[in-house]
């Protein structure tokens, strides 16, 4: 079984990176769509998407940051981190099918007493591209912490 393991605020320092990585799939558009309640066309109908300047479905804004949130909280700082802010500017779209990887990396140690930790965010297609980048305020957990990553029940869409 995969386990997680998070960077308690004691252990980070300026220039600690990691990254993580999501492919966008149909289903994913689906379920964002769902969870989200937005069912803007441009993600949803492939016909209506041809017409806009994407030419093509893309995936929600908002998908894209839940794949910087998955990051902060799996890998930097990682399980136990609490999100306080969060900056994000969108600079091309993510299409089904693409993998993005998001890279963090600790720019800040801003409190010693509350632990809070600035993140530079940067999220990258297959091809290297930037999609999407900003910065986000967190509380680092105070304590190490090992467990296993959760199994998560498949979902059928239908």
């Amino acid at each position: 079984m995969a386990t997680m393991e998070n960077i308690p605020y004691s252990e980070l320092e300026v220039g600690t990176t990691a990254s993580f990585s999501k492919s966008l799939q149909h289903d994913d558009l689906i379920l964002f769509a769902q969870i989200s309640g937005d069912v803007n066309p441009v993600h949803l109908d492939d016909e209506f998407a041809q017409e806009t300047p994407f030419k093509g479905r893309i995936a929600h804004g908002m998908w894209t940051g839940s794949v910087v949130s998955a990051a902060v909280a799996t890998v930097l700082p990682g399980p136990g981190t609490i999100y306080l802010e969060q900056n994000l500017q969108f600079r091309r779209p993510v299409r089904p099918g693409d993998e993005v990887t998001v890279k963090l990396t600790v720019t800040g140690k801003l409190d010693d007493t509350k632990r809070h930790v600035a993140l530079d965010c940067q999220v990258h297609n297959q091809d290297g591209v930037l999609v999407a980048k900003g910065d986000a305020r967190v509380i680092a957990p105070d304590k190490k912490i090992k467990l296993d990553k959760p199994v998560l029940p498949s979902i059928k869409i239908g």
